[in-house]
């Protein structure tokens, strides 16, 4: 029976697009441009829509090679070092987070795609997922996920101008919504600022903080959703168990369902990691699960 289009009726399964991007061909955007590029066929027969519907990848082949049916969605914690480009290349020729992940990753580890992003100069927790459906659902902002960050910051600030950001906030005709923001510690015009938010647009806490005048020194990404950066090294990645992913993709909001967020930006992330001690500082207390790994908060 040949594959189905959208305007043929009745729909027996699901877009093609869709499909290689759960099974960890590439993401959505990327597997459109692969059957645009023509480097996508079922059997002999090349594949001219990602409209095509299939109930599987039975005798679907990417450039030549055939389609392994989708494995079980798997998430892993790396922990990005500043200086990365979170894509796969870069025309300019800097190192990419795949650099970093060859020695990172365990052997056997399946072809990952990040959820979301951090900038060129942003480090800290970057999850990494063989599931483009999960990827998806992760990195919507209907999802409701907190993001949280840790921000080191030079400038004048005050905790009541931290918290107008509660409301939102409008800069250079962007809007940006709700932020919880918080002064962890400070020392003269120096200080970390915590912030949580739920949309995650792009360089988002670095303008939100220059238009109060800050100048940002560094930006560390602590936790993502329940799942948080703790002690691991930098550099470094880690498989979360699957026991956690499945709990934390039950309380996902998936496109076109009316579950709930899975958790409220109001609730700040526990025992969020902390960067290396700066220098005359005080040594901060133990802030870890005691099993040195990432994971969803208990």
């Amino acid at each position: 029976m040949p594959p189905s289009d959208e305007r043929s009726g009745a729909r027996a399964g699901e877009r093609i697009a869709k499909l290689l991007a759960r099974a960890g061909i590439a993401s959505r955007r990327e597997v459109e441009r692969m059957i645009a590029d023509g480097r996508v066929k079922i059997g002999e027969d090349t594949v001219t829509t990602p409209a095509t519907v299939l109930a599987n990848l039975k005798g679907v082949t990417v450039d030549g090679k055939p389609v392994k049916a989708p494995e079980p969605a798997r998430l892993f914690a790396f922990h990005k070092p500043a200086g990365l480009i979170t894509a796969e290349r870069d025309p300019a020729g800097r190192p990419t987070i795949y650099t970093a992940l060859r020695n990172a990753l365990p052997p056997g580890a399946p072809r990952l795609m990040p959820v979301g992003r951090l900038d060129f100069n942003t480090e800290g927790l970057l999850l990494l997922t063989n599931d483009g459906g999960l990827k998806r659902a992760m990195e919507l902002p209907s999802s409701g996920i907190p993001r949280t960050y840790r921000a080191r910051t030079f400038g004048p600030i005050t905790q009541a101008q931290l918290e107008s950001l509660i409301e939102g906030i409008e800069i250079d005709g962007i809007r940006y919504g709700r932020i919880d923001a918080n002064m962890e510690r400070s020392a003269g015009r120096n200080q970390w600022v915590e912030l949580t938010m739920t949309e995650g647009k792009n360089r988002e806490v670095r303008r939100v903080l220059e238009h109060f005048g800050l100048e940002v020194s560094r930006l560390l990404r602590t936790s993502y959703g329940p799942f948080q950066l703790l002690d691991l090294p930098r550099g470094a990645a880690v498989e979360i168990r699957q026991i956690d992913v499945e709990k934390f993709r039950k309380t996902l909001r998936t496109p076109g369902s009316a579950e709930a967020a899975p958790q409220s930006p109001r609730v700040r992330p526990s025992a969020p990691a902390r960067p290396a001690r700066e220098p005359g500082s005080r040594k901060a207390a133990p802030r870890n699960s005691g099993r040195g790994r990432p994971g969803p908060r208990k």
